[in-house]
């Protein structure tokens, strides 16, 4: 599987503009955020103008009105006790309203992906996923945490600094503004240079993530056959692949980020200084307004850097919203209803008129398969691995798409169906049953709450799970851990069937529903399975043959083609594929059950 790929690059205005539309709802709180900032920004901006009036009006003419010198300094410090909380509440303020956007966004993705079709997530490696909602949403922050405040608090202090400059002299304030479309240059140069470096590194951790999730996933199998070090040295290579994408992008920001700016800033002094130091053979120059000037230089560069710093973030920000608005805008959903006739399911009558299918598009996996499952009745599904067992099922609950052909329950289309219809009257149980983390009682109910206590435990006994969850210490409230690793198979299997009975489907599928389970407890439940069957029509894949021979119909299946069908004993008869199966299984069965073996 290979990571997400968009199908195409979404723009960077056209990004900004989706991540400005989280910010509609918060728009209030968000103006008066930005109306406090630029309130503390001014109280910070007219600091050097109340100096320069101290030195040229009080200290230089040495007039020392204490009065006069008292108020000056009560107002200057007023103003920075002002700025210094109008910078707490602003802080606080976009803290909270990018907590709020960052939660809206990771809901919207989760509820994407979890409408999206299997066929997205057959190429798709989860650590991938995972790493697009956390770690790419956790960089989107930034943008709403520090990018943005320090863009509007930047251009705030800028234009403020523009217009004390211009105050104190005109025409250097105009020489001193040519200097901003050099920078603008250098911050769109460094903004192209970074995108593709963000992009590398950002898939790198995807790469990691996924890398690390298959790995934890399957540590019994790197374990067992020994493949710690072939693992370890592919996760040292990815490893080695983000470093150098982050070295890259180091040696970037250390050559385009401040240093670039300290030049600039050198030269505006060198300027500044010049300037000064030829209007002094003219005339006086107030030591004040030269003070003022070269406060304001300093400060005017003090946002230019941090919003050089916080490009960074921003490109960073940028790259991880393509990413995140490229799985938001992914089309491969999962099948769902057409039409507005919501049949509802009564009888469960199955048809497959002619199904065919491809999983990639080119290569069919089922060719033309057609069969009938009458109300109640049982049809089992056998074959070799890759005959197209698992495929039927996967369109039988509509995880895919029919490419050719028709299916039908109950004479309607399957397509014709809502989903919590399908969902409600069509119960599944699989060969790897999944636990959830919770306890017992929430797997069997899934909270669905119209489900009672009383149901959890009537389904339980009807698969024979109660005799078994009666001795857990918790019982019905017994801790389940992640996928149920403290429970044995047999008992996640019983589980798993206690979670359909208590839906009360109309149509069962079961997917080699006991082939993880044990002798001993495979012969305690065929009896609840018979029960389960009876009334309902199902749709069975069977590994071993022993297990559906009491069924109403056996489908044969080879290369994805039904090439023989009929009961249990017509095929025996027919001494074809299906007797060939079951002479093997027989004799493997004995020579397992042979004292000598």
């Amino acid at each position: 599987m290979s990571e997400i790929s968009p199908k195409e690059k979404l723009s960077t205005k056209h990004t900004v503009r989706r991540l400005a539309a989280y910010m509609k709802p918060h728009r209030v709180a968000l103006i008066t955020a930005f109306i406090v900032l630029a309130l503390g920004t001014a109280s910070s901006v007219a600091g050097p103008k109340l100096i320069q009036i101290f030195i040229d009006d009080y200290l230089t003419p040495r007039n020392f009105d204490w009065q006069a010198i008292g108020v000056l300094a009560g107002i200057y410090l007023g103003l920075h006790l002002l700025s210094v909380v109008f910078t707490y509440y602003q802080l606080v303020s976009f803290n909270k309203i990018a907590y709020w956007i960052i939660q809206q966004i990771r809901v919207d993705v989760f509820s994407k992906i979890q409408h999206l079709g299997l066929k997205f997530f057959d190429r798709t490696p989860g650590g991938s996923l995972v790493s697009r909602i956390t770690n790419d949403t956790e960089s989107i922050k930034m943008l709403y945490v520090s990018v943005l405040s320090t863009y509007v608090q930047g251009i705030v202090m800028l234009v403020g600094i523009l217009a004390g400059m211009f105050f104190l002299d005109v025409k250097l304030a105009l020489y001193c503004l040519l200097l901003l479309p050099v920078i603008m240059m250098l911050m769109q140069v460094y903004r192209k240079l970074s995108s593709k470096v963000f992009h590398i590194s950002r898939e790198k951790v995807s790469q990691l993530n996924a890398k690390l999730n298959e790995s934890l996933q399957g540590m019994n199998i790197i374990q067992a056959m020994r493949q710690e070090k072939r693992f370890r040295e592919s996760f040292d290579q990815t490893t080695k692949e983000h470093y150098k994408a982050n070295l890259r992008q180091i040696k970037l920001n250390g050559l385009l980020v401040r240093p670039a700016v300290d030049f600039i800033y050198l030269l505006a002094i060198m300027l500044v200084l010049g300037f000064f130091g030829f209007k002094s053979f003219v005339g006086p120059v107030e030591i004040g307004v030269l003070y003022a000037f070269i406060n304001y230089l300093e400060r005017f560069f003090e946002p230019i850097n941090m919003m050089m710093f916080r490009l960074t973030e921003f490109q960073q920000a940028i790259v991880s919203a393509e990413r995140v608005f490229g799985l938001m805008d992914e089309e491969e959903a999962a099948p769902t209803q057409e039409g507005e006739n919501n049949p509802q399911i009564v009888q469960g009558k199955i048809e497959f008129k002619d199904v065919s299918f491809s999983y990639d598009g080119q290569t069919d996996v089922l060719h033309n398969i057609s069969f009938v499952a009458n109300p109640g009745e049982t049809i089992a599904l056998v074959g070799h691995t890759g005959s197209g067992k698992s495929s039927i099922i996967n369109l039988q609950m509509r995880f895919y798409s029919i490419n050719r052909g028709e299916i039908l329950i109950d004479e309607q289309p399957i397509q014709a169906y809502s989903d919590q219809e399908l969902r409600d009257k069509v119960g599944l149980v699989l060969q790897d049953s999944f636990l959830f983390a919770g306890d017992v009682k929430q797997n069997i109910r899934l909270h669905e709450d119209e489900i009672t206590q009383e149901e959890i435990e009537r389904a339980a006994e009807f698969v024979q799970a109660d005799s078994f969850i009666r001795k857990l210490p918790g019982q019905y409230d017994e801790p389940v851990g992640e996928r149920g690793a403290t429970f044995s198979s047999g008992q996640r299997q019983l589980l798993s069937f206690a979670r359909t009975m208590a839906r009360n489907p109309k149509i069962l599928v079961l997917d080699e529903a006991t082939a993880s389970i044990d002798t001993e407890t495979e012969e305690a439940i065929q009896a609840a399975l018979a029960k389960m069957r009876k009334g309902r029509t199902t749709i069975a894949i069977a590994h071993r043959l022993s297990t559906i021979q009491d069924a109403d119909q056996i489908l044969v299946l080879h290369k994805g083609e039904i090439v023989e069908r009929g009961n249990h004993q017509s095929l025996l008869s027919q001494r074809g594929l299906y007797y060939r199966m079951y002479l093997l299984q027989q004799g493997a069965e004995k020579q397992s059950s042979s004292p000598t073996a």
